[in-house]
Parts: structure tokens; sequence; C-alpha cells
């Protein structure tokens, strides 16, 4: 385990470096650019095929009945190669209103997977949603405790399980009833229907990512927040490692790293098994046995995601803006 408190640094415009070796992920020349001004919260996927970004929109309240209902939207940022900045219309609305959704991945199929967390009039469920026409229907909305509280991230594993956390955000942010399931991480085999408890050992489970071989997935607990605004640092702040065997079952759990400052939210891995995860002071970057390498200077940054016409550019959303760093290595 280790934390950010690293004295020794090295910066350049944008990054800042703890050490040497964070040279192969940034290259000698590395580039931060703001791509465009938008509401991007969270969910970012690249489609490779149409050089497009999807998210989701920062949630806007609107009151209903006297209870609060976050509106959110998915939509869809055509790019062009690494052209930056882009001009506003070239982000187009893909599914208006869609029940709160935050995290997003691609299905093997080319659609979205994308973690709805509902409302008080609307159950919360993981969705599949066709990125041409925003209609989308239900993979999954209860557990066996009853029915999920928020689900906040969502990946695939290689063996097609579908991996997602289910933290009971949406009852403390006021928007969502009182929690029927555990706060988990699930696995979800879609061949089948069976969902298991992964892990429920996590204070509030956030972002997820697998090593390029699958055999390790990556949880971010952002425990410190509990309510909007809040961060206490007595709760987990951390990455947690899970060890997944071929059969899909955990079988190790550790903690990767403590991040600082404040908590983590987004998280992904290079082709390296490299571990990049969101802090305060922007995307922080971990070798696999959590050793800090060095930073992507962004306050605000939420979440992330690998894309380009290489694969090494990493766009981040920053809630206001997209940003696009241009890297010296590819997603896993």
């Amino acid at each position: 385990m280790t934390t950010t408190a690293v004295p020794a640094a090295t910066r350049a415009s944008g990054f800042t470096s703890y050490d040497p070796a964070f040279e192969a992920v940034t290259g000698r020349d590395p580039a931060l650019a703001k791509v465009l001004d938008v509401e991007a919260h969270e969910g970012p996927v690249y489609l490779a095929g149409e050089d497009a970004l999807y998210f989701t929109t920062l949630p806007r309240r609107r009151r209903e009945a006297s209870l609060d209902v976050p509106l959110v939207d998915i939509r869809r940022l055509a790019l062009d190669g690494q052209r930056f900045p882009l001009e506003p219309e070239r982000v187009s609305v893909v599914r208006p209103q869609a029940n709160a959704a935050n995290g997003m991945t691609l299905a093997p199929d080319g659609s979205l997977l994308v973690c709805e967390q509902g409302s008080w009039f609307q159950p919360a469920r993981v969705s599949r949603v066709d990125p041409r026409t925003g209609s989308a229907v239900t993979l999954v909305d209860g557990a066996a405790g009853g029915r999920l509280n928020s689900p906040n991230d969502v990946v695939v594993r290689r063996d097609g399980t579908v991996w997602f956390t289910d933290p009971s955000y949406g009852f403390l942010q006021g928007f969502r009833p009182q929690p029927e399931s555990p706060d988990a991480v699930y696995r979800l085999d879609p061949a089948t229907g069976s969902l298991t408890v992964a892990d429920a050992l996590c204070d509030k489970p956030n972002g997820l990512a697998f090593s390029p071989d699958g055999k390790v997935l990556y949880v971010t607990d952002s425990g410190a927040n509990h309510e909007p605004g809040s961060f206490e640092p007595s709760r987990p702040h951390r990455v947690v490692a899970l060890d997944v065997d071929t059969a899909g079952a955990v079988r190790g759990r550790r903690v990767l790293a403590d991040i600082s400052p404040g908590f983590p939210d987004g998280i992904t891995t290079d082709e390296e098994g490299r571990v990049y995860v969101s802090a305060f002071s922007g995307v922080q970057v971990f070798t696999p046995d959590g050793h800090l390498l060095g930073q992507i200077d962004l306050p605000g940054a939420v979440n992330f995601t690998f894309g380009g016409a290489t694969g090494d550019v990493l766009f981040i959303t920053a809630d206001t803006a997209v940003w696009a760093a241009v890297l010296n290595t590819r997603g896993a």
C-alpha cells in the first residue's frame, strides 16, 4: 500500500512526475488540452468506429411531488482526431432524462451498458442502450436483497461477465428510497442471468477497472464521501484490488493505495497494467503494486477512458469540460 505523500516531484505543463518511470506514460512531450466546455460528469466511453465520445451529464435537480429528481442526459461528442478544441455543435443528445445515468461501458455487441441510479419514481438498474437510437432495455434491476440502490460504475470482463458497483449514494443524496440491498460489487453472467456479490467490504464501492489480463479487479472506495460535499478522512478513500480466478470468483483482496487529496472516483488501466485513479488534484498513476508514478494535473477530474485512433488519448470528464491527455501508452 502507498499514499500520495511523495516528497520529490518534477513538473511539466499539466503533469507532475514522482518517479522517472512516469516518462513511460507521458513520453518526453506530453500534452493536456481542453476538448470542449460542456457538462460532462461521468461514464466516458470511446467508440473507435465513430471517433466519438459518449458521456453522462452533471445531474440537474427538478422537484416532483415535493421530491428531488436528478435529470441526466447521455450525450455524444463527435471528435475530429486530435484536433482540440472542438465546436459546441459537435455535441448531441443520445438519451435525454436517462434515469440519473452515471457510469457506462461498451458491451461486446457495441451497445452501451449504463448504470441508472434511478429516482423516487423510477427503479435503479443497469441497462443496455443503443447508441444510435437511445432506446434502453433492462439488464438487471434487483439483487437477492431487493431493489438495487444506485448503480455507479460498470465494466465487462474478457469472459463477457458484467461487473458493477451499487453504493447507496442515491439514498444519501436524497433522490432514492431507503436501501434494500447492501453496498456491494456485483458480478452478472448475461448467459445465465446469475447475479452474485463479488465483494461487500467496501464502504462505498465506486469506480471499476480490470487489469489487462482480467485477473485483478480494481475498485475505488469513496466511503470518505457520504452526503453531498462531505469528506470524512477517517473513512476509506482508497483503491482496493480483488484477485479474480478463471471461474470469476474473487479469491483475494488487498488495498492498492490510499488516495490523497480527497477521495477516488474514476479508474482505468493501461496496456502495461498501470492504474489511473481520480483524486481532487487530478489523475494519479500507479504501478500494479501501488507505487505512485505521477499525476495528470487536472483538479476536478471525475472519470476517464482511453481512446483515439491509436488508443493513446486519455479523455477526461471534469463536470464542466472534457479534456484530452495525449500519452505515450494505450488503454488496456
